[in-house]
């Protein structure tokens, strides 16, 4: 099946899944409410890329190795909705941490006039749309529990990872000496490669009735696979066209553990670090510009294609030693989509 099939059949599963949260029987909706949620996914969920959620039902094909039936494309994009879902929660609640003001080349959801703080309750009702749709699908399958294990952990971990993240960014006391490359790894592990990486693949697994205990290397290098992912993040944050990548960079000004800045203490000298110190994590324009003259200095650029080479070539020997040509060719198919991705 083409890709142009595949989404546009992915979603249609968005439109049935939907349809059964603004009509479920837990709660009586009345007209303003269901129109309130309905808004709100439209704005929220469907939006991005949706790499993360094709990449289910993509990975559960080339386990099967053969065309897919009706049913396994529609529980396999149950999946992939799960989560997007998961992600617009975690989206919807970091913009109003990071006051942020566009995501996906539109204004957050919370800064809408209508909308404000009630962004807040919206992002706890996402989060809580998962176990439903688990629920209405997935509850009479052996490997239901451990799906719901899996979005629980996968959960704690990237909320825990964005912890990491705030209070190591703490506004309050800025500290660059407190970033290092050790610090981002953690940070990047827990807030983004778990969710973004091991989920889909993971969920692809259980669907395919295998074990995930017996997978603990394809989730090491789907975790490394989501380090270098935002490593480029970091990188298109502030070389990226603001156009294509669809939001405005603000690592520079929020004081972000960036492997940019990271890199650049690494390779800064003494009064290149003062200035640093001085200039990162500045409000005004000025400022930053001069981070960035900083890294143009440092021949960031360089050093990032060289970062980028290395790890593609350590990514497809870590693939190349797995046993099943199936899971190698799940892996491998991820990572051809993001190697030397622009956006």
């Amino acid at each position: 099946m083409s890709i142009v099939d595949l989404k546009s059949k992915f979603l249609k599963v968005y439109d049935t899944l939907k349809s059964e949260l603004i009509n479920d029987p837990a709660f009586e909706f009345d007209d303003d409410s269901r129109q309130w949620v309905e808004k709100m996914l439209d704005y929220n969920v469907p939006g991005g890329k949706l790499n993360r959620g094709l990449s289910v039902v993509d990975s559960y094909q080339l386990l099967k190795g053969g065309e897919l039936t009706d049913d396994e494309i529609f529980l396999s994009s149950a999946l992939g909705w799960c989560i997007e879902w998961l992600q617009a929660y975690f989206l919807v609640l970091d913009d109003i941490m990071d006051e942020s003001h566009t995501r996906r080349g539109q204004p957050c959801w919370f800064r809408l006039p209508k909308v404000g703080m009630i962004a807040a309750n919206d992002g706890i009702l996402l989060r809580n749309h998962v176990p439903r749709i688990l629920k209405n699908h997935f509850r009479g399958k052996p490997y239901y529990v451990d799906l719901v294990d899996l979005f629980n952990e996968v959960e704690f971990q990237t909320a825990s990872g964005q912890m990491i993240d705030l209070i190591t960014t703490l506004v309050g006391e800025k500290d660059l000496s407190k970033y290092s490359l050790s610090v981002h790894r953690r940070i990047v592990q827990y807030k983004t490669a778990y969710y973004s990486f091991y989920l889909p693949v993971a969920c692809a697994l259980l669907m395919f009735g295998e074990d995930l205990d017996k997978h603990v290397e394809v989730k090491n290098v789907l975790v490394e696979m989501g380090t270098y992912f935002q490593v480029q993040d970091d990188y298109l944050d502030c070389f990226g066209t603001p156009e294509v990548i669809g939001k405005i960079g603000t690592d520079i000004e929020d004081f972000k553990c960036s492997w940019l800045v990271v890199k650049a203490l690494e390779l800064a000298n003494e009064e290149q670090k003062k200035f640093l110190h001085e200039n990162y994590g500045k409000k005004d324009p000025a400022s930053v510009a001069k981070v960035k003259e900083l890294y143009h200095t440092l021949n960031l650029q360089a050093v990032f294609e060289d970062y980028e080479a290395t790890s593609y070539k350590k990514l497809i020997t870590s693939i190349e030693n797995h046993p099943s040509k199936a899971v190698q060719a799940v892996l491998k198919s991820f990572l051809g989509k993001i190697y030397k991705r622009q956006k």
